[in-house]
């Protein structure tokens, strides 16, 4: 079939109505959460690119992902107005080219849908699978950003549990199925809308399916909890104050205050939990601090912190003991660009460009990856840490069977995400990992949100953003081992790969 002739809209106007599309697809984003927006606009998307010649696809597929992006992550201006006055001309630039990137990752699936599928329904589709294969590589290439995924918009619903056997990616493939099936069963006149209906009937019995897995899976009962007791400290610390020599101290004093207060059992936690970089001196500079503030808290304290070997700075994870710190270290090994390293770093501080998230030298180092911790707290079970970004990251959970943890726990400063969308789509992420590992999180955040995070994905409490306070909780248990802790992304990608390469080969009818 021949492709449509030019609309009568302006190319201005087209512009508008792809960015119009990607932005309404957001809208299935945390902490929206209206999935049904993003189905309608990702089909009409689908519909348009395989509608369209090359150049124009090319161009629908950029500025829908401009929106797109634009509205979901938006929040990536806020760190940049920590400090306005050094860095806010920044925060635009940041915004626009972050989207521009985003736009990049759908115009390519689009462009190459157009080269490769011979008709509109299979250029349609082929879309589709593309991408779901580009919200894949999104979490790798260039170190990796797998924010804001199609997927995402089922984690807070009973689909979402199909994460535990196809993880994240799998969620984008639903989303990108049952955007597509419309186009797949397509018969008559293209323009009629009603053509669409037994591919939308097919696509709503797809979701139907995987609500109706998810609320049975969620219907299960959960094996009991450990009686390990635990107490999440937020301290709730505004960053544009975190460093100041006097505000500090109000701040230190008040994690004292919230991890020393007793309960009304008598009971002592088994450990008090603090987030990220949560005291202003580091571990070199701590003295006899780490045995005093343990006596003083009653418990061991686990907490983010920084270190220095030599000329080079770690964002770590230790615990404080009344004997002192701990020797187990976890050292932070996925840094965000910019923000906690500077590529080319060494000759950039040469330079004076340092990254402005990292408090001491120009930027931090990176640690040695994921690993299983032992021995942390009074007999906790093994737990694997994840700071800050690192939750947003799939692959970096660890799978071994032999040395898998019984508990994830995040310590992050979502302070510099503002207080709108970022510290939701992060908790978001915090609760999809869950899902995938069938192990519970435990989520300790600065301003918030600290959460006690289930097996299956479920907040069972959590402290509310810009807000100080704690949360006395025993230790939700693990499940079995998922099948995505198994098999991984394979799966949804290989089915993502064949429906390409099918919609590649497809002939109009």
């Amino acid at each position: 079939m021949r492709a449509v002739a030019a609309s009568p809209l302006s190319r201005l106007g087209q512009i508008l109505v792809n960015a119009a599309l990607g932005a309404l697809a957001a809208l299935g984003q945390a902490p929206w959460g209206v999935w049904p927006a993003t189905l309608i606009a990702l089909a009409i998307l689908t519909w348009r690119v395989g509608r369209s010649r090359p150049r124009a696809a090319l161009f629908t597929g950029f500025f829908a992902g401009l929106g797109y992006f634009a509205t979901a992550m938006f929040w990536i201006t806020e760190p940049f107005l920590v400090e306005p006055e050094i860095y806010g001309w920044m925060a635009p630039f940041a915004l626009i080219f972050l989207a521009a990137g985003g736009g990049v990752f759908w115009a390519v699936p689009a462009l190459a849908a157009a080269c490769l599928a011979t008709g509109w329904q299979g250029r349609g589709i082929a879309f589709a699978a593309g991408l779901v294969l580009s919200d894949w590589l999104r979490g790798w290439i260039f170190t990796g950003l797998p924010w804001a995924l199609t997927g995402h918009i089922w984690i807070d619903t009973p689909a979402g549990q199909t994460a535990a056997l196809f993880g994240s990616i799998g969620l984008s493939a639903l989303t990108m199925l049952a955007a597509a099936l419309p186009l797949a069963f397509w018969r008559g006149a293209p323009r009629l809308w009603r053509a669409a209906l037994p591919g939308a009937i097919l696509s709503a019995l797809t979701v139907a399916l995987a609500f109706s897995w998810g609320a049975l899976r969620l219907s299960q009962p959960l094996p009991a909890d450990s009686d390990r007791l635990l107490r999440l400290v937020q301290p709730n610390v505004e960053q544009a104050l975190k460093w100041d020599e006097y505000w500090s101290g109000v701040f230190f004093q008040r994690l004292i205050d919230l991890s020393a207060a007793p309960r009304a059992d008598g009971r002592r936690p088994d450990a008090v939990i603090w987030p990220e970089t949560a005291v202003t001196f580091s571990l070199e500079q701590a003295g006899t601090l780490p045995r005093q503030i343990a006596a003083a808290v009653g418990a061991p304290v686990l907490l983010g912190i920084q270190r220095a070997e030599g000329s080079r700075y770690y964002n770590s994870f230790t615990e404080f003991r009344e004997t002192g710190a701990s020797p187990r270290i976890y050292d932070k090994f996925h840094l965000v660009p910019f923000g906690e390293y500077i590529p080319w770093g060494d000759t950039m501080a040469r330079l004076g460009v340092s990254a402005f998230a990292a408090q001491l030298g120009h930027g931090y180092s990176a640690g040695p990856g994921p690993r299983t911790l032992h021995g942390l707290g009074h007999g906790l079970p093994p737990a694997q840490v994840l700071i800050c970004y690192e939750a947003i990251f799939p692959q970096h959970l660890v799978t071994d069977h032999e040395n898998r943890p019984e508990w994830l726990l995040q310590v992050t400063n979502d302070a510099w995400f503002g207080t709108l969308s970022g510290p939701w789509q992060h908790l978001a992420q915090a609760r999809l990992r869950a899902i995938e590992s069938g192990l519970p999180m435990i989520r300790v955040a600065n301003t918030g949100v600290s959460a006690v995070i289930d097996a299956r994905g479920t907040v069972r409490d959590h402290l509310p953003l810009d807000s100080a306070g704690s949360i006395d909780t025993t230790l939700p248990a693990a499940l079995p081992q998922t099948l995505y802790a198994r098999s991984g992304n394979w799966p949804a990608l290989l089915a993502a790969l064949a429906t390409l390469l099918f919609a590649a080969r497809r002939r109009q009818s």
